[in-house]
């Protein structure tokens, strides 16, 4: 079996504010607002990446121990999914 991947759902609009990132989905007309994790997070997922994947760059990225950067990148991804951003497919 093999791990899932993440990938993202929608193209939205960009705008960078200093780290952060402010997306828009003109379809939706939703805003969004990324802090510089789920900057970070949504850059990495220009290309379908596993969750190893995405904790292994955000663990090089920033100081942070593994357990807290598993529970809170898996919530990240939890929100980015019922939010309709991000898609879970099998690898």
């Amino acid at each position: 079996m093999t791990e899932p991947v993440y990938k993202r759902a929608i193209d939205l609009m960009e705008a960078e504010l200093g780290d952060e990132l402010v997306a828009l989905d003109p379809g939706a007309g939703e805003c969004f607002g990324f802090n510089s994790v789920a900057t970070s997070v949504w850059r990495q997922l220009e290309t379908p990446k596993s969750f190893e994947q995405l904790r292994k760059a955000l663990l090089d990225e920033f100081e942070v121990d593994v357990g807290q950067c598993s529970l809170e990148l898996q919530g990240l991804l939890d929100d980015l999914t019922a939010k309709g951003l991000v898609a879970k497919a099998a690898g």
